[in-house]
């Protein structure tokens, strides 16, 4: 069976409290754009450079850098920004600067022109709902962020990556998200962090005592999750009501097994 939406009550948690809620803060890659459909376009551009170069170099050093960096932040390390270029190229055999240089072109730019086509349905009226009630909202992300929303179409107030100086830190890091926190000057128990990683923002949003959701094709024991940006959790933004109105007519559920 295909298809599943949680009503907001239904939430292993609780319902969520969007009333309560003044700052959101969402993860980017894989929650606001599906990351298996971008990898896909993106491996068919690395094999054609492959094949043109005749070197399998570049995506040696892809993978041996999201290695890296899935190390950097199991160890919750710091300095990240130059470390995760050292370790790199010492895996590789290349310059630091080399590396940089390789995964600011693959990771960071040549993905930019993907990203429209590959953003989740209806995260932009989630976005729209919020700003249209006032509350705050806040991209984090262990990678730099602000060009990839800006190909998104979607616009935040605050924008923070784990190589800005005052962060240099991976989530689970409890860095990255304590500077969001502290620039929104809303307490972590009226801010929500949306996420697609339990190791990485569940993890975080819990290191502050703060509300999560991930996205999420199936469930999991004990974590807050959604499907998609039309689930039921997200019509109290996109779909706000009058004070007084009744709910909304439910819509019909389809469950997966």
């Amino acid at each position: 069976m295909t298809g599943s939406t949680l009503p907001n009550g239904a939430l292993p948690n609780g319902p969520v409290d969007w009333d309560r809620v003044r700052l959101v803060v969402f993860d980017l890659d894989g929650t606001l754009y599906d990351q298996r459909r971008l990898r896909a376009r993106m491996l068919l551009r690395l094999v054609a450079d492959a094949a043109r170069r005749c070197s399998l170099g570049t995506i040696r050093v892809l993978r041996a850098f999201r290695d890296c960096r899935e190390e950097l932040g199991d160890a919750l390390a710091t300095d990240v920004a130059a470390r995760q270029y050292e370790l790199t190229a010492e895996r590789c055999g290349q310059s630091p600067e080399s590396v940089r240089k390789t995964v600011e072109e693959w990771i960071e730019r040549r993905p930019l022109d993907l990203l429209p086509a590959c953003r989740c349905r209806g995260v932009e009226r989630v976005f729209a709902g919020l700003a249209v009630q006032g509350k705050t909202i806040a991209v984090l992300s262990d990678y730099p962020a602000s060009e990839k929303l800006k190909a998104l179409g979607l616009g935040a107030s605050i924008v923070v990556s784990a190589m800005d100086p005052e962060v240099g830190a991976l989530k689970p890091h409890p860095a990255g998200l304590a500077h969001v926190l502290n620039r929104a000057q809303v307490p972590a128990e009226q801010a929500i962090m949306i996420g697609d990683r339990v190791e990485r923002d569940w993890a975080v949003a819990q290191s502050h005592g703060m509300r999560a959701l991930i996205r999420s094709a199936s469930p999991i024991a004990g974590v807050d999750t959604f499907r998609g940006y039309d689930d039921e959790i997200f019509w109290p933004v996109t779909e706000p009501q009058p004070m007084g109105a009744p709910a909304p007519a439910p819509r019909s559920l389809t469950i997966s097994s």
